[in-house]
């Protein structure tokens, strides 16, 4: 069969693992012409459309901030839904998403930095987790933190030669509380003393799972200066907490949060995964519900991305194109109900492997947005990724340019490596 619009070749060949493939040649015009015309033809076939149309990429927002360089926010609009075939619905959420971050604050970069500090260790790893993340050992851990704290000393030294500073602080992972109480004490308090300055506005520590936080660590992680942590649920459905490997329960959750209250840590980030198997949107409006009765400052709702390294696509290969529709539901009613509850949408990221092919969206009360979230994903500031997995990301805004330059990604290659580590910041870190 052939379909010839103008100067395109479309081919539809037999393959013995699908119905049928879609060939495109193209001989003239854009890849966008390319994607619509592949798009167009697929959706007369089905009789569906997607709500991203045929974006792909991880940033949208970002892709709408540069647009409205050179356009209004109508006309940028209207591209995103004539040009690449997104829905009414996701441009009014980017341009929503887009409006919060304009009433958000930011330093100058540089000099100021954003600076993300990598613990890839957990207690127990999830079905879904695609992270590089390690069940945690003593030995490991310590020889892990021997290294990491080798690049702090030598990463504060080059930005302090350069007269940059750390804007904002993230410490993530893995689970870093998963460490024990003497090692987060050092830690963080290399951490604060070697990068918090006057200057600095923000400072995470990602908590994650409640079976790893006590009053210990949490009076630890205010004493060196940490004003938000996040308390990630995920769920709170105890038989899918179970089935999905985490070592706590929904009753956990809420203590947590209580005790981190009782610590004085002032904001709390909380996830929630949509799309999470043996879940109906009953279910997901339930753990909403619930964690909203703990006033987290910020709630970020994630879609189920099934990715290779997880345990859950070698389980079910097609779990995420089967859950489209119900995920889609299930995003649906968090956005109206975050909103009737005072929560602004302010940062929104998107990946591989989506159930519905749909995104993550974070919900903020207003002055309480994560400068880090919103920074990382505008990609306008130079963010410096310590430890196994970290890549960092240099910005050139005389050429709205980034350069990369990753850590090698297993945590046991980055101890023995560490000296190539902290070389390559040196030579890259300019």
């Amino acid at each position: 069969m052939f379909l010839r619009p103008s100067d395109y070749e479309f081919v539809i060949e037999p393959n013995p693992s699908a119905s049928f493939d879609l060939i495109v040649g193209a001989t003239a015009g854009s890849s966008n012409k390319q994607k619509q015309l592949v798009y167009d033809f697929f959706a007369q076939q089905t009789g569906r459309t997607l709500d991203w149309g045929i974006l792909t990429g991880v940033r949208p927002v970002k892709l709408l901030a540069e647009m409205l360089q050179t356009r209004t926010l109508d006309e940028a609009n209207a591209l995103l839904r004539e040009e690449y075939r997104v829905s009414k619905e996701k441009t009014e959420l980017l341009s929503e998403v887009y409006r919060t971050q304009l009433s958000v604050n930011f330093d100058e970069a540089p000099p100021a930095v954003g600076l993300y500090i990598g613990i890839p260790f957990c207690p127990s790893r999830c079905l879904y987790c695609s992270f590089p993340s390690n069940v945690i050992s003593r030995e490991g851990s310590e020889k892990y933190l021997e290294a990491l704290h080798k690049e702090i000393d030598a990463v504060a030294g080059r930005i302090e030669t350069l007269g940059w500073y750390a804007e904002s602080i993230y410490i993530g992972g893995g689970t870093p509380t998963s460490l024990n109480v003497s090692q987060l004490q050092e830690l963080l308090r290399r951490i604060s003393q070697r990068f918090i300055t006057d200057r600095t506005r923000e400072f995470t520590v990602e908590c994650g799972r409640p079976d790893t936080i006590d009053k210990d660590k949490l009076n630890i992680i205010a004493q060196w200066g940490a004003e938000r942590i996040s308390i990630n649920p995920q769920t709170m459905v105890d038989r899918t907490l179970e089935y999905i490997g985490r070592s706590h329960n929904a009753q956990q959750i809420r203590d947590a949060f209580s005790l981190a209250k009782t610590c004085g840590i002032p904001m709390i980030n909380a996830d929630l995964i949509a799309g999470l198997p043996g879940e109906d949107p009953k279910d997901f409006k339930f753990s909403l519900d619930q964690v909203l009765l703990l006033k987290p400052a910020n709630i970020t709702v994630h879609t189920l991305a099934v990715k290779k390294a997880s345990r859950l696509i070698e389980e079910d290969q097609d779990y995420a194109y089967r859950t489209g529709a119900a995920t889609a539901e299930m995003l649906a009613d968090a956005g109206a109900t975050l909103r009737r509850e005072g929560y602004r949408p302010y940062y929104l990221y998107r990946q591989k492997h989506m159930a519905g092919n749909l995104e993550n969206v974070g919900y903020a009360l207003p002055g309480t947005e994560s400068l880090y979230n919103i920074r990382i994903m505008a990609e306008d500031q130079s963010i410096i990724a310590l430890g196994a997995g970290g890549i960092s990301k240099i910005y050139y805004p005389e050429e709205n340019r980034l350069e990369r330059i990753p850590n090698v990604t297993n945590y046991e290659i980055y101890i023995e490596r560490i000296e190539e580590m902290i070389q390559r910041k040196e030579t890259g870190i300019q």
